[in-house]
This record gives C-alpha cells, structure tokens and sequence, in this order.
C-alpha cells in the first residue's frame, strides 16, 4: 500500500491567509488556488474585486506547479518557439500554465501540494504565492 504525503484543508487555509494577506498589503485582489500533489484542488478563495479569467488561472497554475513539480514561471523563459520546450502550454486540454504565480509545495523532496495565485501581474502573483509558502511555513 502507497503512503503519499499531502496538504490538509488546514494547511491550505493556512497557504490562503499568507497570500491574501500580501494581496491585502499590495491592494491587489487575488484568486488564490491550492492543490494537493496530484492537482487536484483542496481550497479555492475569490477575493473581492479579483478578476473573473483568475478563477480558473488561479487553478491552473496551482495544478501545473503540483504535476510538474517546479513554479510555473520556469516554464515561460523556455516556451518560446524554437526551443524544445514551445508547445507545452498546450498540454491538458490548454490547462498548463507557462504563467508565474504557481508554486510547489516541498516537504522534504516531495511535492505536497501547490498554490497558484492570479488576478495581478506575474510578479504580483509570485510575490503573493511566495507569502503564503511562508505563512505556511511558519505555522501560520
């Protein structure tokens, strides 16, 4: 029998306060997704005023950065045509991000579980999914 390691509903809140604690701090609304080590979704928050499309990019960075066990953003310096890496945003039905604002989340080696933010710019969306690695981390 497999015993796979992943985040509880309590750690994902947990993820989700850091985050939107820093949305609150640069008056950015987020859409703030948190998946277990499959993708799947655990937590979701909506902001107020955060946009609609970040509903599902929200999820889609949360989910790429679980299955590909790397931040979303590593994707986009490569997914330019011409390099070997050019196609992959096509990957799941289109579902896989090439946009920064998903992160891993490590226990150790393994993948536990992802966050993926969106609704700012990338970098907005990084720092936001930053925050909540380290609100996580901290033990909240």
């Amino acid at each position: 029998m497999l015993s796979i390691p992943r985040l509880s509903l309590a750690d994902a809140r947990r993820l989700i306060e850091g985050a939107a604690g820093k949305a609150r701090d640069i008056g950015v609304p987020m859409c703030i997704a948190v998946t277990d080590e499959s993708g799947n979704l655990i937590a979701f928050e909506r902001m107020d005023g955060a946009k609609i499309l970040s509903v599902t990019l929200a999820q889609n960075k949360a989910m790429t950065a679980a299955i590909a066990r790397k931040p979303t953003a590593d994707y986009n310096a490569n997914c330019i045509p011409g390099n070997l890496t050019f196609g992959i945003h096509t990957a799941l039905e289109g579902r896989f991000s090439v946009m920064g604002g998903g992160l891993p989340v490590f226990e150790g080696e393994q993948v536990v579980g992802a966050i993926g933010l969106s609704s700012g710019t990338p970098e907005q969306d990084i720092a936001c999914a930053e925050a909540g690695l380290a609100h996580y981390r901290n033990g909240g």
